[in-house]
C-alpha cells in the first residue's frame, strides 16, 4: 500500500498536467491497452492502486484507461502470474491472461466512450 501512496505522489507531484492530458486524456486507442501492459509488471492489491488511480484521474487521465490499469495491477500481475504457474499449465495460463488482457481493455474502451 505504500508503494502504492509513493507512486500516487510521484505522479501527482512530478508528471505535468499538460503532458498527461496531451498524451493520456484524449481519446488515442493505445492508451487503454498500453495502461493494461503497464499494470503486468507492478503488484498491488485494489488497496494499493487506489493513490496511483486517484493521481491519474487529477490530472485528466481517462476513467476507461485508469480502470483498465487498476484490474490489470490486481488480475495480470507478473508475482500473481508466477503463482498461479505452479497450479496451472502455462498454456491455460497465457489463455487466462490473454483473455483478461482482452476484457480490459474492452472494458476500459467502453468506459472511455462513455464518459
Amino acid at each position: 500500500m505504500l508503494l502504492g501512496i509513493g507512486v500516487g505522489a510521484l505522479f501527482h507531484g512530478f508528471v505535468p498536467e499538460q503532458w498527461v492530458s496531451e498524451n493520456l486524456g484524449g481519446d488515442a486507442w493505445y492508451t487503454v491497452p498500453a495502461a493494461v501492459l503497464m499494470g503486468i509488471p507492478l503488484y498491488s492489491n485494489a488497496t494499493g492502486v487506489i493513490p496511483v488511480a486517484e493521481a491519474m484521474l487529477t490530472k485528466g487521465v481517462a476513467v476507461g484507461t485508469t480502470l483498465a490499469l487498476m484490474m490489470s495491477v490486481a488480475a495480470l500481475s507478473l508475482p500473481e502470474m508466477l503463482i498461479l504457474r505452479k497450479v496451472i499449465k502455462w498454456q491455460a495460463l497465457a489463455l487466462f491472461a490473454g483473455v483478461l488482457a482482452i476484457a480490459f481493455t474492452l472494458v476500459g474502451w467502453g468506459f472511455n466512450v462513455i464518459t
